[in-house]
């Protein structure tokens, strides 16, 4: 049964088309992938089936009925929709969480206790596998159970036809995962169906039973997902062959120690050390809340240092400070960076300029022509697709996001540059240009780079060296050619390796 057909939708902004005459068809109790590279339209399509956004023409019909026809917005209520950025009220419990607003989850009674909703969640958080106890504090949770939390809560409307999710798995473990595509599974299985959204290809050989893929907003390709395979979605997806097989570690890595690090310990970490020399990708590899981000945000001058020294080109390297890490030549990209890396509502360009407004700003006038000449140049530098230097940073895909963060940390001239998860919600094809980045940075400009990513096989396509980290303590250094069973039993705490 058709639950939703859209046909020939198209929409745009600031004269870009971000959909040209899509469409697409959502059958209960089927698995329906949708694929494409950052900025192929894919939000912009799943919004405008959510009635988020109007399209500029086209049609959506919901269980028969025509949405624009018959003027009935309501329709789009059997959508639920779970967007890829955590979206709870952190200081509100997991089962206030799950029916807000109560109203619309079935909870008529005009005075609520916390012991009523506690037991009428009892039952969902066991459907969708929530160990987490219902009077719990959402910000005590951890990001998997958040994840679960928010399909509970989109699929409490038991009259919810079906289900988007957005990039659900990007701050997962492999385990968890898992306990999701089980919760999908079982929605597959009452009926229900499932719109999913990722850029991790094995994710959808794995769950799906058929795949759209959009290319520069128009639709390319459908299939079933057992017809095709992994190569052929690549060229599909972004129109040309992409070697699998190629690595991106630097080859001028120098015998010259950039950074020394010697028992560094902080929050989450101990006793940590290492050496990262000029030229050199060094990446660090282990699971999600091992400890990682955490060494990084520290030596920046993020969190607190507890204990230990680090010396940057011999010269001790001083904790506590964001701005004097900067100064000194070293950069951290975060890995959240639509909540640490842009200012959203500002424009490409004002984004692009700030580190440098004090240059383009003798006697607190800034000088406009100076300010669009380095736009323009890392615009075009980096390959940023984007209509306009003040269109705002938000509107551009995720890839042109992160290349807008990088190449304003070029432009300070850094020493090391620190990549947390750089690929996060990123497409195979950006992917492949940040890595060519990184390499290029590192044999040309002789600076270290830190790779902290959760995707192994990035860490062994990218990095010379590999420091694995479990529960806060490094537990194995590996120098490239990697041994993948060796690196994966170090990040799992299965042994020691030296």
């Amino acid at each position: 049964m058709c639950i939703l057909d859209a046909r020939n939708i198209t929409k745009e902004f600031f004269g870009v088309r971000a959909l040209d005459s899509v469409s697409l068809r959502i059958e209960a109790g089927r698995i329906h992938c949708i694929i494409g590279e950052n900025g192929a339209g894919k939000s912009t399509l799943i919004k405008i089936l959510k009635g988020i956004y109007l399209p500029d023409s086209g049609s959506i019909s919901i269980n028969g009925q025509d949405v624009y026809r018959d003027g009935n917005k309501k329709l789009h209520d059997c959508i639920a929709y779970v967007p890829q950025e955590l979206n709870l009220f952190r200081e509100m419990t997991v089962a206030e969480n799950l029916f807000i607003p109560f109203d619309k989850t079935g909870i008529q009674r005009r005075l609520v206790n916390k012991q009523y909703i506690q037991q009428m969640a009892a039952p969902w958080l066991e459907r969708f596998q929530i160990s987490a106890d219902a009077g719990t504090p959402v910000k005590n949770i951890s990001v998997s159970e958040q994840q679960l939390l928010q399909i509970a809560r989109a699929m409490v409307d038991e009259t919810a036809q079906a289900l988007i999710l957005d990039e659900p798995t990007t701050s997962l473990t492999n385990t968890e995962v898992e306990r999701l595509f089980d919760v999908i599974r079982q929605l597959k299985e009452a009926g229900k169906a499932v719109v999913f959204i990722s850029h991790k290809l094995e994710e959808i050989f794995s769950i799906g039973d058929e795949i759209t893929i959009l290319r520069n907003g128009v639709k390319v390709a459908h299939a079933p997902v057992g017809d095709v395979d992994i190569p052929w979605v690549i060229s599909e997806m972004v129109g040309r062959e992409i070697n699998q097989s190629e690595n991106y570690r630097s080859e001028k890595v120098s015998e010259e120690v950039l950074l020394e690090v010697k028992g560094l310990s902080g929050e989450r970490f101990s006793n940590i050390d290492f050496t990262l020399h000029k030229g050199e990708i060094l990446g660090f590899s282990g699971l999600i809340g091992s400890g990682r981000t955490e060494i990084m945000q520290a030596l920046f001058g993020y969190i607190p240092v507890w204990s230990g020294t680090a010396a940057l080109e011999g010269n001790p390297l001083k904790f506590g400070s964001t701005v004097v890490s900067a100064r000194n030549g070293f950069i951290y990209l975060p890995e959240e960076r639509k909540q640490q890396g842009i200012l959203p509502l500002l424009g490409t360009m004002s984004n692009i300029s700030m580190p440098l407004l004090r240059q383009f700003s003798p006697g607190g006038v800034v000088q406009g022509r100076k300010e669009q000449h380095l736009a323009r140049e890392v615009i075009k530098t980096y390959n940023i697709k984007v209509s306009s230097l003040s269109q705002p940073v938000q509107y551009l895909s995720g890839g042109n996001q992160q290349k807008v963060i990088i190449g304003r940390s070029m432009s300070a001239q850094p020493k090391i540059l620190v990549f947390d998860e750089p690929t996060k919600g990123i497409d195979i094809g950006s992917k492949v240009e940040i890595y060519r980045l990184m390499k290029k940075f590192a044999e040309e400009n002789q600076m270290g780079i830190i790779l902290i990513s959760s995707e192994m096989n990035e860490v062994l396509k990218c990095a010379n060296k590999v420091i694995a980290v479990y529960f806060g303590k490094k537990s194995g250094e590996f120098s490239a050619p990697v041994d993948k069973t060796k690196l994966l039993n170090a990040v799992m705490g299965i042994q020691k390796a030296a």
